[in-house]
């Protein structure tokens, strides 16, 4: 097993992705973290949509002007999704499972991307929202805070440099 300091050394986003399948287990495993993951008053209230339908994930890429196109090449996508009416911090809620997803596939060998998509759309003014429901039929009181890209990576990235770690952001006491 791979230390938390390192696994946080060198988890990084990858956008690039070769077309072998993730494992059923490893799936399982990356959703098992998303579910454990600790929530606001442990309502565990988040739902979360696996696509590995190409057409899908092809029709999914488009759901934003920039920053999805690559969402086509993944083998798999998770849509991190919750009510907002039904709880007041599942974009935390939301956040914490996407995040927790992410360290555990790097810890399998398995590259991510976050996809944001909570307040995103189209240059028509079409939420983003709007497509993913459309896309995964998903009932109108969920939102859609991102999509996690999950695949074997293509790209080699390099794991992040202490040097340049920004330690005057950090404060102590007072700002």
């Amino acid at each position: 097993m791979t230390s938390f300091k390192d696994l946080a050394q060198q988890r990084r986003s990858h956008r690039k992705f070769t077309s072998q399948e993730i494992d059923g287990d490893d799936l399982k495993l990356i959703l098992r973290a998303a579910l454990m993951s600790p929530t606001s008053k442990s309502q565990r209230a988040w739902q979360f949509v696996v696509v590995d339908d190409k057409l899908d994930l092809e029709k999914l890429s488009d759901a934003k002007n920039m920053g999805s196109q690559f969402l086509k090449d993944a083998p798999v996508a998770i849509a991190v999704l919750g009510d907002p009416l039904q709880n007041d911090c599942w974009v935390e809620d939301g956040s914490i499972a996407a995040v927790s997803m992410q360290y555990q596939a790097e810890e399998l060998g398995l590259g991510t991307c976050w996809i944001q998509m909570r307040g995103r759309g189209l240059d028509d003014g079409t939420p983003a929202d709007t497509v993913i429901r459309g896309i995964l039929d998903i009932p109108e009181n969920y939102s859609c805070l991102c999509i996690i890209a999950v695949g074997h990576w293509a790209d080699e990235r390099k794991p992040q440099a202490e040097d340049r770690l920004k330690w005057e952001n950090v404060h102590l006491n007072k700002f």
